[in-house]
């Protein structure tokens, strides 16, 4: 039986670079970093507060297919790829201390049914949702206006 979600790959473009993204901006903790042979990285970050999950950060590479590394690259150039969601306390105040650690938001915090929300990208384009959560209930999405 699965007991819980024990790691999740999140793709950036250089692995040095999210790693110091991921640990001085975010505040995550760096964990595994291990070369495997001549062209493959794990390197993995955490949140201190959850030590069961990690986040490995990981380049578009082998054993994937050419077209598919090609496409990759191509939606992180974009912006396009999905990279993960994190809740906050206090979503307007971490969106100002990202902000000024030079974080690029795609929507700042901003009322939603289920909490505040501010949408960033991190170093690698990647969409990062931050949530201040609050309890909810489905009529909640009747009166929201998105």
């Amino acid at each position: 039986m699965i007991s819980n979600i024990s790691l999740v790959s999140v793709w950036v473009r250089d692995i040095d670079e999210s790693l110091a993204f991921y640990t001085d901006v975010l505040g995550f903790e760096a964990r595994d970093d291990i070369t495997l042979g001549e062209d493959f990285r794990w390197c993995t970050v955490g949140h201190p507060s959850q030590p069961e999950l990690q986040v490995h950060l990981t380049t578009p590479s082998k054993p994937l297919s050419d077209d598919l590394i090609g496409a990759m690259q191509r939606a992180q150039a974009e912006g396009g790829l999905p990279g993960i969601g994190l809740n906050v306390d206090d979503c307007r105040k971490t969106y100002d201390d990202l902000v000024s650690k030079g974080v690029e938001f795609i929507q700042p915090p901003e009322e939603r049914p289920y909490g505040v929300e501010a949408l960033m990208r991190d170093n690698s384009g990647n969409w990062m949702v931050l949530v201040e959560p609050r309890a909810y209930s489905a009529e909640d999405f009747d009166r929201a206006d998105f």
